[in-house]
């Protein structure tokens, strides 16, 4: 047995790269404190049929769902990612976390989503819940507006099985 724990870089295995842990219960608390998150392998595949048929499937070329340290949960792509999705992750998490306090700074609770748009790829980032991200990179044939309404689809059923 595996844990993802918060803050704490694991190495990839299991399907398609993903860096998942998996256990029989939801979430503990190491000696330390610390929050571990634990998925079963029902709820991963749930996650991840979510992530194929609502995201996958409509053109988005990678999406990750990562935790806010940057640990990656799972991630499913197209089949043509070349991206370094690790690094990504942690500066996704590192991004998120700089975001959310200038939010703070001008009187916001939060920014849930960020979005940042290339010249071949774009970037979207979600907010699932206060423990996990949804990293989503898409090309020009999604529009931004389609996407967004994809996304909050996707995370209300993830949210829904975490």
């Amino acid at each position: 047995m595996c844990l993802l724990r918060k803050g704490e870089r694991w190495q990839p295995f299991g399907y398609n790269g993903s860096a998942v842990r998996i256990m029989d219960k939801k979430h503990s608390s190491d000696t330390g404190g610390q929050n571990t998150y634990i998925f079963t392998p029902a709820q991963l595949s749930k996650i991840e049929a979510v992530l194929a048929e609502d995201l996958l499937d409509v053109g988005v070329h990678s999406v990750t769902l990562i935790d806010m340290a940057g640990n990656i949960i799972t991630t499913m792509d197209n089949g043509e990612n070349k991206h370094d999705l690790y690094s990504l992750a942690a500066l996704a998490a590192g991004n998120f976390g700089a975001v959310s306090t200038m939010a703070g700074l001008i009187g916001e609770d939060e920014f849930s989503l960020l979005f940042h748009k290339g010249k071949k790829e774009n970037i979207h980032f979600s907010k699932v819940t206060d423990e996990f991200l949804l990293i989503t990179i898409f090309g020009k044939e999604v529009s931004l507006g389609f996407l967004r309404l994809k996304v909050a689809e996707a995370t209300e059923k993830i949210v829904g099985f975490l």
